[in-house]
């Protein structure tokens, strides 16, 4: 702690030997500096605050049926691409803001200018901006920003509708185009099924798959006729063993041959017993009901005898089947011969299948293989088409929707304004920093000027300068007058040093009291 306060009270000493020179140093710098200060003009910062609001009733309701693009990152890349080239060319030429000159290579460097002093930044969340431009010129400054944040809100809606625009022209030619290819390989699969009728089959099955598939359907059908001829050669053997006619007592059998009569003849006679049971035959009832019964009976008779002379004058049949038993089994055989001939045709015609693909065995794999790949082409081609159409609807409806709402809500959270105090650094700020540089430039200089021609003031520090011994040293004896010659000077020099801060106070007062005209 010693040695510091040593070596600082040394580069004191020093310092104070040159105290003319650190006065005029001081002086010299504060006088430039004052003079740099009052031409260098303060500037004025122009603010606005825009927030974009990207979400809108419609997003939802048309999530799935319209193309949406990602409305945040179109915000972003609008609010990136705000301080572009085009843009700041508009700014400059607006007469409005008052920043051309006419002059092109003076417009170029405004421009320049412009494009590094504007800001946009994202403030206060992901959708909120801050647009910002310092000027000399306060009034200036706010119509820039002022016209800045129409072309931000301008532009959101301008730059989304054109790119609505291209995309739904983009899309219509590659329809047109993918149209085309569609006609084109539909032909192509039309023409090769007309070339190949016999060959290309209709199924989606290749030539070893309806290989197997004929063979596994002729086996089958082997196995149904095998099946079909035993059944019918067992029902052969149970017909062989039926008589074909019944028996004469059975074939004689008496049979009904009016059997309505018959029918009311019983219950008239079923009622003429209940009568009976009940009243004499005396009674008018009884009397009607005889006379009904012998009325039917008289009816029966002639209608019996009327049939019988008819059934006697038709020709009878010889040998005709009248057992049923034998009729069924008839039949049967009948039913089973027709199913036996019927699927010996089908395995003919499975057979006669399958000897002619066998037969076009070297042309049908190359033909299937053809149209698998045609197949393959016309689905991508359709099904690009198909997705081509949908999502132009989809652009359409986007379109539309575009058409009735803007891309997002801007709104002016700030509008814009002037800061009414001049940005740092003002030219308070930099009055003050220049004391401070004079300061320290005059006791630099004085101290620089110590090291370049050192001088000391004891034997120790000429001691340790030399690195060598001092044997000894001279004693100067002050009398009054050299202390009051030595008085004066400090006077004298503390008299400049509070004349400097004093005139640099005024300075910067009346710095302070023109800043901002």
């Amino acid at each position: 702690m010693n040695e510091i306060s040593r070596q600082v009270t040394q580069a004191a000493r020093g310092v104070w030997r040159h105290r003319w020179l650190a006065v005029t140093v001081t002086w010299a710098v504060a006088l430039v500096g004052a003079a740099v200060v009052w031409l260098v003009p303060e500037r004025f910062a122009a603010t606005a605050r825009v927030y974009v609001d990207t979400q809108t009733v419609l997003k939802p309701l048309m999530a799935g049926l319209a193309f949406q693009p990602d409305v945040d990152q179109q915000v972003r890349m609008l609010g990136r691409t705000l301080i572009s080239r085009p843009n700041i060319e508009v700014l400059v030429k607006d007469p409005a803001i008052g920043l051309s000159t006419g002059n092109q290579a003076e417009d170029d460097r405004t421009i320049e200018t412009l494009m590094k002093s504007i800001k946009v930044e994202n403030t206060g969340g992901p959708n909120m901006y801050a647009l910002s431009y310092r000027d000399p010129d306060g009034a200036r400054a706010l119509r820039l920003v002022d016209a800045l944040v129409n072309l931000f809100m301008a532009s959101g809606t301008e730059g989304k509708r054109k790119d609505s625009q291209d995309a739904s022209r983009f899309i219509d030619e590659q329809i047109k185009v993918y149209e085309a290819k569609l006609i084109e390989s539909e032909n192509r699969l039309k023409d090769f099924k007309l070339r190949n009728l016999t060959v290309a089959s209709t199924t989606n099955q290749d030539y070893f798959a309806r290989m197997g598939s004929l063979t596994d359907e002729i086996n089958r059908l082997r196995i149904s006729l095998s099946a079909a001829e035993q059944s019918r050669d067992a029902i052969k053997r149970e017909l062989a063993t039926e008589l074909p006619a019944l028996p004469v007592e059975a074939a004689s059998a008496p049979s009904s041959l009016t059997p309505e009569l018959d029918a009311r003849l019983d219950a008239q006679r079923r009622q003429l017993d209940d009568l009976l049971r009940r009243y004499t035959d005396a009674h008018p009832d009884v009397i009607t009901t005889r006379r009904t019964v012998a009325q039917l009976e008289e009816q029966r008779r002639i209608e019996h005898d009327a049939k019988a002379r008819v059934e006697s004058g038709r020709p009878r049949i010889a040998g005709a089947a009248t057992n049923p038993v034998y009729q069924r089994l008839r039949i049967s055989l009948t039913e089973s011969e027709a199913n036996v001939a019927s699927l010996r045709a089908q395995l003919g015609t499975q057979q006669g299948r399958l000897e002619e693909i066998r037969a076009q065995a070297g042309r049908m794999p190359q033909a299937e293989a053809e149209l698998a790949q045609l197949n393959r082409d016309y689905d991508i081609i359709r099904k690009n088409y198909e997705q081509l159409v949908s999502r132009r609807e989809a652009a359409s409806l986007g379109v539309k929707i575009d058409q009735t709402a803007s891309i997002a809500d801007f709104r002016l959270i700030e509008p814009p304004r002037v800061l009414p105090q001049p940005v740092f650094p003002s030219r308070i700020h930099l009055a003050l920093a220049v004391m401070v540089l004079a300061l320290l430039a005059g006791i630099g200089s004085a101290w620089a000027t110590t090291m370049l021609k050192p001088t000391f003031s004891n034997e120790r520090e000429l001691s340790e300068f030399t690195k060598r011994p001092v044997l000894g040293g001279l004693t100067r004896i002050v009398d009054g007058p050299a202390l009051d010659l030595a008085r004066q000077e400090r006077l004298r020099v503390g008299g400049m040093v509070g004349l400097f801060l004093i005139g640099h106070l005024g300075w910067i007062a009346f710095v302070a009291m023109h800043s901002g005209t």
